[in-house]
Order: structure tokens, then C-alpha cells, then sequence
């Protein structure tokens, strides 16, 4: 069917089958409420990314159905299990944050807390679950550019200018480019408040062990972005670097040149390195940062994930929260259509139950982002976190999605964070 052929009138309409458009067509269908999902690619489809899945991922994933975090967990094919992460600070001191009971556990037969998987299978992974639905209308190969308000409808176009979708509340889950949350939402483009990032995939990288402990260094030459190792299924490793957009411009950093200086000139990189190949193109992505609060719902329509600028401001992950926000889009849609209140006032409550769920977190991300531009202050935070059991609890917590809001809501973990030993 063509695109010209197509006319859809729908209640609810997402746009973007990422995870978490996916998260919230599947939180949808598990409380029985039709939808349709469009992509303007055909899947299975890359994304770039840092591929990282945290404990939040999984986290996000059991409240929707524990059925599909188990799936992911027995599909070893296309993701590494991860223990822990590594931190690298510009004073070369290193700490390591693991899963709780790491050493009473085989990392051959344990579920661990958190994994790695390339975009390109995660986000299949999550459409096949949504392909078994008979709620989700999934529709690929669609792209839209126009959209109008007609009465208490959503009229979605082509670039052509062709309506080819009706709809009641729209959930716009495109990205970080979405042309729905830019052009009719209004969220601009703040360079303090987004990054830019580059991936690359690379074969035969040495130092790795059995734990796949993800790998971020705060080297000096790079502040204050930094750089990431993760390893990959079947010998691969994710590598990139991540710096916000107003340094980049700033100090007029090109992030490829950047990027491979690093790996070929720094003594900690120049090993592990030295029989590396590249598999592919070094390419870049966005990412809209969560470090301020932004209007994420509106008359009839609905923010998630990138799109609603949800990205951790420390660390550049975005799956978990996407998933997470598409959880609660699912629920707040149910409430607006038993209720028939598709307003913005209504909607609202959106804004409110993501921001109770995330903005702590990413509060401390943020604040924590802004120290690291300077390397002394990193250096002076390496000997905190070294000594300090609650800076270790709180990565931790970050990692596997372990209690963290509790202990955020809790004014004596600040005092502790600096003071503990």
C-alpha cells in the first residue's frame, strides 16, 4: 500500500518505534488499548548510540511485562551481560563500581544487572515483541513532516502535504531531530543543554575480562567530554566520545579527529589499540540533554524519550528513560481516554509523573556534568568517590536502578556523599 493510499483514523497514534515509542505501544496492548506505531525506516534499522542497556532498561521493561525483560535476558545472542563500570579520571586514578555480589557470581550462569547490545538488535528485539501484538498497528516505511490541529484531531501529513493519519493524542517518540517536538512543541535547541557524540565499532580491542565492565574515561586532553569502551557480542566493542554542543563550538573540537588522536597517541589507549580494526564508519549522533525541565505534553499530544530531551546529562544514556517515559505515556493515555480529556491541562499529568520519576537523577547527573568540565574538580571528586562507600552506593544505584530515588529523597545522603569514608 502506498503512502497515498494510506488514510488511518486512529485514538492514539506514536510516531518513532525506537524504544520508546516501542515501550509505550507495548505498555498500550498490555492494557488493551489499540494504537498505531510508525517508523519512517523498515526494521531491523541502525541507531546510533552508545548501546549501553542499564539496570533502568530492564527496569523500565519489567513494568510493562516481565515477560520481555526474561526474553532479553535469554536472548544471549545479541547482547553481553555487564558487571560494572570503570572510571578513568584525568589524574589517571581509577575506580570501579560493581553489581552488588559480584564475586559470589558466574558470570557464565548469573542474570546480570545491566548489558550491552548494538542498537540495530536491541531496538529489532523490541519491535518482534511489538509484531506479535494484535492491538499495535505497526506501520513502516512511513514518513511524516506536517502535522495540523483540525478540532480535537491530530492531522498527520506527508511531505507531500497528503493527510495520512488522523488521531486523537499523538505520541511523538522520534528522537533527537523530531520535527513534531521542534516545529509544534517548542522545544529549541539549547547547546548547554545538548551534546554532540561519535561511535565507532572496532574489532579485536584487548583488555577486556569476563565482567564487560563498561569503560568511561575524563582524560585531559578531552575535557570536558569523554570517552567510552564498551564491549560487544562476538568480539566487538562500541568506542566513542561525548562532549556538550557550547564546548564543542567553543573550543572548535572536531570529535572524529579528537577520537583518533586518542586511540593512537595516548599511552593507556595506543595498546589495546594497536591491532584494532575499525568495522565501518566513525558517525556522530545528538543528544538533547535532560538538564532542565521542559513542557513535554500539550493539546493532545505527548513528549517521550529524546524527543522530550530526557537524556542523562552525565553519562548520555537515553534508553532507560525513554523506556521509562514511554511506560508512563501509556498510562497517562488510558486515564485521558476513560476520561475523554485529551487537553493540555489533562496531559499535564504527564509532565508530572515523568519528572517525579527522573528529574532527581538527572538533577545530580547534571550538576555532577557541570563539575566535570573542570579537571581539578574531577581530580578532587576521584579522591571523594575513592573513599566514599556513598558515592560508590549512588553509582551503583545509577547502574542498576538499585533504590536511587529513595536515597536522593533523603537530604543526609548529600552530607554522607561528601563526608563518608
Amino acid at each position: 500500500m502506498t503512502t497515498q493510499q494510506l488514510i488511518i483514523d486512529t485514538k492514539v497514534c506514536i510516531i518513532g518505534a525506537g524504544p520508546g515509542g516501542a515501550a509505550a505501544a507495548l505498555k498500550l496492548d498490555r492494557l488493551g488499548i489499540p494504537c498505531v506505531l510508525i517508523d519512517k525506516a523498515v526494521f531491523p534499522r541502525d541507531k546510533v548510540c552508545g548501546d549501553a542497556l542499564s539496570g533502568k532498561v530492564i527496569y523500565g521493561l519489567n513494568r510493562i511485562d516481565k515477560q520481555i525483560a526474561l526474553d532479553l535476558f535469554e536472548k544471549t545472542d545479541i547482547r553481553v551481560g555487564c558487571w560494572g563500570i570503570k572510571f578513568v579520571f584525568p589524574n589517571t586514578k581509577e575506580l570501579d563500581i560493581t553489581v552488588p555480589g559480584l564475586e559470589n557470581k558466574d558470570v557464565k550462569t548469573a542474570k546480570p544487572e545491566a548489558f550491552i547490545a548494538k542498537r540495530i538488535e536491541f531496538d529489532n528485539f523490541l519491535i518482534e515483541e511489538v509484531r506479535k501484538s494484535k492491538l499495535i498497528d505497526f506501520r513502516e516505511g512511513i514518513d511524516v513532516q506536517q502535522f495540523e490541529k483540525v478540532d480535537n484531531q491530530w492531522i498527520i501529513k506527508n511531505k507531500k502535504g497528503e493527510t495520512i493519519i488522523k488521531t486523537n493524542l499523538l505520541l511523538d517518540a522520534s528522537g533527537a531531530l523530531s520535527r513534531f517536538s521542534r516545529d509544534i512543541a517548542g522545544i529549541k535547541k539549547e547547546d548547554k543543554h545538548f551534546a554532540g557524540g561519535i561511535r565507532a565499532y572496532y574489532k579485536n580491542v584487548k583488555g577486556f575480562t569476563d565482567y564487560n565492565f563498561i569503560e568511561i574515561y575524563f582524560e585531559k586532553e578531552l575535557t570536558p567530554g569523554y570517552l567510552w569502551i564498551f564491549p560487544l557480542p562476538n568480539g566487538y566493542a562500541n568506542v566513542g566520545l561525548g562532549m556538550r554542543t557550547d564546548h564543542i563550538s567553543k573550543g572548535k573540537v572536531n570529535l572524529k579527529k579528537a577520537l583518533d588522536d586518542i586511540l593512537k597517541n595516548n599511552p593507556r589507549f595506543k595498546h589495546r589499540f594497536d591491532e584494532a580494526e575499525l568495522d565501518g564508519k566513525v558517525v556522530g549522533f545528538p543528544l538533547p540533554l535532560g538538564s532542565k525541565k521542559r513542557q513535554i505534553s500539550g493539546d493532545g499530544y505527548i513528549l517521550i524519550g529524546d524527543a522530550a530531551s530526557l537524556i542523562d546529562p552525565l553519562t548520555g544514556e537515553g534508553i532507560g528513560n525513554a523506556i521509562v517515559s514511554g511506560k508512563i505515556a501509556g498510562e497517562i493515555v488510558q486515564q485521558a481516554i476513560e476520561k475523554q480529556a485529551f487537553d493540555a491541562a489533562f496531559l499535564k499529568k504527564y509532565d508530572k509523573a515523568v519528572y517525579k520519576e527522573l528529574w532527581r537523577e538527572l538533577k545530580i547527573s547534571h550538576q555532577l556534568q557541570r563539575m566535570m568540565q573542570y579537571p581539578w574538580i574531577v581530580n578532587i571528586l576521584s579522591s571523594i568517590a575513592l573513599r566514599s562507600k556513598e558515592f560508590t552506593s549512588v553509582m551503583t544505584a545509577m547502574f542498576t536502578d538499585v533504590d536511587l530515588r529513595k536515597k536522593l529523597r533523603d537530604p543526609r545522603f548529600y552530607f554522607r556523599l561528601l563526608f563518608s569514608k
